[in-house]
């Protein structure tokens, strides 16, 4: 049983005679003391778990859950400490409180992204459920007169070993409330998991995911609710000149048409009425402003920016030494287009003045600390006065995290614009939803890389053209340096493999097309650039791709064994016959490690993905088969991206609205998918962005091993339509000239 309509923060707090365990975790920023252990400083109050009179487990999670698993990760490692039953087991949505909620890896932010949900809450709830379990055994201790080393906890019950005598949780939830809080509870030896690791707890989620209980901000019904929609400049940048609203008002249903800050919002009684005013308005644009080229335009605008590229990523060595002393040189270009999240959910917020000020929503929220202090700003209260609701989200891929908070803006400047103490749903259609941008930024690549006669990387030049996600941002003055986003280059530069002489430099492009944090942020980007690069290496030196890989990562054993693993699994270096092809790639972020082994058919020049391998070192494998699923799921999600959907505009306005021009992958087309979990006694590890970072790069190399051509552009039906014959953007190069 998950997070439903009957399940909130006041049923929460007011469960009868429910235990609840107040701990608190001071915030330091360095990883390594979050996933290893908090400072020794005393619990204070921050509400985490309860435990109701019949037993029943409710733990408060801080984070969205969009699918992802990471309520049912949450309340495993709760239940493994507490020795619960997983029945037992709950969720809710913790309350936008910053202080008591923060993301230990965010400051005093609170909110999801990078993968880092299990990370920073795996300390901090295995103490929350020791401390709790050792306060139930300290209450059934005193009641019983019977040393608490007599007592164990098993299944969901407390157990006197020598008196024969159990009571549940719930029995002596309320004796235990009144004990005081061990400062450093006794945390389980990893070896003595019993729940943490098993391969068949079910989600807590998916019932009622299944049997329509769950809730989403679409669902949301409130005593006279209407409803809003906002019509957008079809060119990002422009401003609103004039509107005539005559026939959106003669729609029946339609309440009101009001200008707003980003649009024209139109006010009705239910949904259908306010889809139809928007498209009733018209509406003149000042497009001075605006981005008015075609993306084409801007590819092109971004390869000549590549020429003054300054910004100094990374420099390490003496590059021009290195090209000195190199053998052969390959140069590639790669050019990456504008994605969109699209998660089958549209953004939507319900929002509400209530009676004593206070501004309430409801809404799949990713950044509650944030879309708190966006809204407040809006509504003139203060951020504490701003109630948010967590409702679960219909996916996400980074979209619901925007930095701007811009569809709870939204919400906010439409409940400002109209007034009033009514509850309304602020929503998108599919194609509002595309049109209101926030892509994954396009980006350019040039690459030029030297080898000596071993094949060791001599020297490795990198120029990357992109816009920055977090300019004029609330987190611009921690990623951006010296002008540069560091979201850009994140997985280039910190690249696993052994290069003395590296520099990357960076131009950050400025056309208007809004941008945000698409799955994998620049990974998906970077690390292809880079795997596709490694890959090339290991043919110019004439050496198989795994056993040039070990050479460069040789440092890094828990890499090296990821990658034999994807390997082996998939049969390396077996035949697979004429027009089939196996390519890898191999990679390490966000705290785990992961190897992808792609197998493709080429035939007549179209690409078919048959199969994926997976191997994946992510720490403790809190939950087996979910940690497949985000890899299955991100192979499916990847697979589109890679063969053919982009973001493109023409004259300044987007072409793909719906998924009839920006089509997911379809069934008939998802390779077999194999996922190999890696044991493993680290601090848990991320798996939800990892999932789609390594599957187009293998892709790309299979491609290469099946037809000995390199394709440096995506889609690869972009590639495919733009090539001459034979000729591939990607030349390989020696020092003699063209090979």
């Amino acid at each position: 049983m998950g997070m439903t309509a009957a399940t909130s923060r006041r049923g929460f707090l007011k469960s009868a005679g429910a235990f609840v365990l107040a701990t608190y975790l001071p915030f330091d920023p360095a990883p390594a003391q979050v996933e290893h252990g908090p400072p020794p400083a005393a619990p204070q109050p921050n509400t985490f778990i309860s435990i109701a009179d019949d037993g029943t487990v409710t733990v408060q999670i801080k984070h969205l859950e969009m699918g992802q698993g990471v309520a049912t990760g949450l309340c495993t490692i709760v239940a493994e400490e507490l020795d619960a039953d997983w029945a037992q087991m709950r969720f809710a949505f913790a309350p936008a409180n910053g202080k008591l909620y923060n993301n230990l890896f965010f400051g005093p932010l609170q909110g999801t992204g990078e993968s880092n949900s299990t990370s920073n809450s795996w300390m901090q709830l295995r103490r929350a459920a020791a401390a709790m379990r050792a306060m139930l055994v300290a209450a059934a201790s005193a009641a019983w007169g019977t040393a608490p080393e007599a007592i164990e906890v098993r299944g969901g019950r407390i157990v006197d070993r020598a008196g024969g005598r159990s009571v549940g949780f719930g029995e002596v939830a309320v004796a235990a409330a009144r004990l005081p809080v061990p400062e450093q509870p006794v945390l389980k030896d990893v070896r003595a998991f019993t729940l943490i690791g098993r391969q068949d707890l079910r989600r807590l989620d998916v019932a009622d995911k299944t049997n329509g209980k769950a809730v989403y901000t679409l669902d949301m019904r409130q005593p006279g609710q209407l409803f809003a929609t906002v019509q957008r400049s079809p060119r990002f940048g422009g401003k609103l000149a004039s509107f005539d609203a005559e026939a959106a008002r003669k729609v029946r249903g339609v309440i009101d048409v009001l200008a707003v800050p980003m649009g024209i919002a139109v006010i009705a009684s239910n949904s259908w009425a306010a889809i139809k005013g928007q498209k009733a308005i018209s509406a003149q644009w000042d497009f001075s402003a605006a981005e008015n080229r075609s993306t084409d335009q801007i590819m092109t605008d971004f390869k000549a920016a590549a020429a003054t590229a300054t910004l100094k990523a990374a420099e390490r060595g003496d590059v021009a030494a290195g090209f000195a002393d190199a053998t052969k040189t390959i140069e590639f270009e790669f050019e990456f287009p504008y994605l969109a999240h699209a998660p089958l959910e549209p953004l939507a917020t319900v929002i509400q003045r209530r009676a004593g000020g206070e501004i309430e929503l409801w809404t799949a929220s990713q950044s509650q600390s944030l879309d708190q202090y966006a809204v407040a700003g809006i509504m003139g209260v203060p951020p504490a006065r701003v109630i948010i609701n967590t409702l679960l989200a219909g996916g996400s891929f980074g979209r619901r995290s925007d930095p701007l908070s811009d569809y709870v803006v939204e919400a906010a400047e439409v409940l400002k614009a109209y007034g009033g103490d009514k509850p309304i749903l602020v929503f998108r259609t599919r194609e509002n939803d595309f049109e209101a941008g926030l892509f994954r930024p396009m980006s350019y690549h040039k690459a030029r890389v030297g080898i000596g006669a071993a094949g060791e990387i001599t020297a490795w030049d990198h120029v990357v053209v992109s816009k920055s996600i977090t300019k004029g941002t609330a987190y611009a003055p921690h990623t951006i340096h010296d002008g540069l986003d560091v979201t850009t280059v994140s997985g280039l530069i910190d690249h696993p493999y052994t290069a003395p002489n590296f520099r990357t430099l960076a131009y950050q492009s400025d056309e208007q097309v809004t941008v945000t944090w698409w799955r994998s942020v620049a990974h998906s980007h970077t690390a292809h650039v880079v795997e596709v690069m490694i890959d090339a290496l290991a043919h110019l030196a004439k050496v198989d791709p795994v056993a040039y890989r070990t050479r460069l990562i040789e440092k890094d054993p828990r890499l090296v064994a990821t990658m034999k693993l994807a390997a082996e699994k998939s049969d390396w270096g077996r035949p697979l016959g004429k027009g089939r092809g196996r390519g890898i790639a191999v990679h390490a972020s966000h705290r785990s490690m992961f190897a992808v082994v792609a197998e493709v058919k080429v035939e007549r020049g179209l690409v078919k993905v048959e199969r994926i391998v997976v191997a994946v070192d992510c720490g403790i494998p809190i939950n087996p088969d979910n940690i497949r699923a985000q890899f299955e799921g991100g192979t499916g999600f990847m697979l589109s991206a890679v063969l053919r959907n982009r973001i493109t505009l023409k004259d300044g306005e987007i072409e793909q609205r719906n998924f009839d021009a920006y089509e997911p992958t379809r069934i008939h087309e998802m390779p077999e998918v194999e996922v190999h979990v890696m044991q493993s006694t680290a601090a848990p590890g991320g798996v939800g962005e990892p999932g789609v970072i390594c599957v187009g790069p293998a892709i790309v190399n299979a491609i290469h091993d099946a037809t000995g051509e390199w394709r440096t552009r995506l889609p690869l039906k972009a590639e495919l339509e733009q090539r001459d014959g034979d000729i591939v953007p990607g030349v390989v190069l020696t020092h003699q000239g063209r090979q």
